[in-house]
């Protein structure tokens, strides 16, 4: 699936359970990974330390990977560092498509929202942005992130970007053994009582039935053999995580449309809301991917 992993790291980061994910990933994938600081520049950082002129940042980045690489030395992974200067979201992007890497691991907060240290909104960017896979994976100290994934969850909405991602999921699913259950979510929550609702949601689930069982015989074509499919109704980014919850779903594979438009993601705020939420990795697939 991956032979690159690249983990922007801060100082929220460095004695995480995602260094521990991304060597479990790491010695499955037999990846090489690096751990990437980045100074952010738009932030004052130089001051003067014994008549020098120094950049407090750059320095602090510097420490902080060398920190995460004694972790990662205790998990048996060899990684390699690197500490830039820029803005960070875009950096990280701009850095990923440089240097090819196949897969970037960005940490949240899991359900108390993105972390608002300095990869907080960062995150969320480097979502927006990237053509390339992101992981995003939680960092609650009192839970723990699940690999291998026994069960992966692909939400659809039948669009091309949503079948790109379902297609990324379901060869994660074929390289793990891992039970694929397709989502498809009827948003009719916006729907009246009277009978052109009735007829709109009627459409609306066909369309869902629809999405699914393009993903389903895509499934079939992949080697995937158990598959679970569900049509449900309510607010999509809600059903979403209920059904993470409700089903031990261990990781989530969404599509993004990135900078098309206004920079939504696919299924408008949804996806989006499921990376700052999802009690899960959940992995967004660009339908730009390089």
């Amino acid at each position: 699936m991956f032979d690159k992993i690249l983990l922007p790291i801060d100082d929220s980061t460095e004695k995480s359970h995602v260094l521990h994910h991304v060597s479990e990933l790491s010695h499955w994938a037999d990846a090489t990974v690096r751990l990437l600081y980045v100074a952010d520049t738009t932030r004052d950082s130089v001051t003067v330390v014994n008549r020098g002129v120094v950049d407090a940042l750059e320095q602090k980045g510097k420490d902080i990977v060398e920190e995460a690489t004694k972790t990662f030395d205790t998990l048996g992974v060899d990684c390699e560092t690197d500490v830039v200067q820029g803005n960070p979201a875009p950096t990280i992007v701009e850095y990923a498509d440089e240097y090819d890497f196949d897969l970037i691991v960005m940490p949240t907060h899991g359900r108390q929202g993105l972390a608002r240290s300095v990869y907080g909104s960062v995150t969320e960017k480097v979502v927006r942005l990237s053509d390339r896979p992101v992981l995003a994976a939680r960092m609650d100290p009192d839970e723990t992130l699940k690999f291998p994934y026994e069960r992966i969850l692909l939400p659809t909405d039948g669009s091309e970007a949503s079948k790109q991602a379902a297609a990324y999921g379901l060869d994660l699913a074929a390289a793990l053994d891992a039970r694929a259950d397709i989502l498809s979510v009827v948003d009719d929550s916006s729907l009246g009582p009277d009978i052109r609702s009735m007829v709109t949601s009627s459409e609306a689930e066909r369309g869902a039935n629809e999405a699914i069982e393009a993903v389903a015989s895509e499934a079939d074509e992949r080697g995937v053999t158990d598959v679970g499919t569900h049509v449900v109704h309510g607010k999509p980014s809600a059903a979403i995580q209920e059904f993470v919850e409700e089903n031990d779903v261990h990781a989530v594979v969404l599509g993004t449309t990135g900078k098309s438009g206004v920079d939504r993601i696919l299924l408008g705020s949804v996806a989006e809301e499921t990376v700052r939420t999802a009690p899960v990795p959940v992995i967004t697939v660009s339908n730009r991917q390089p």
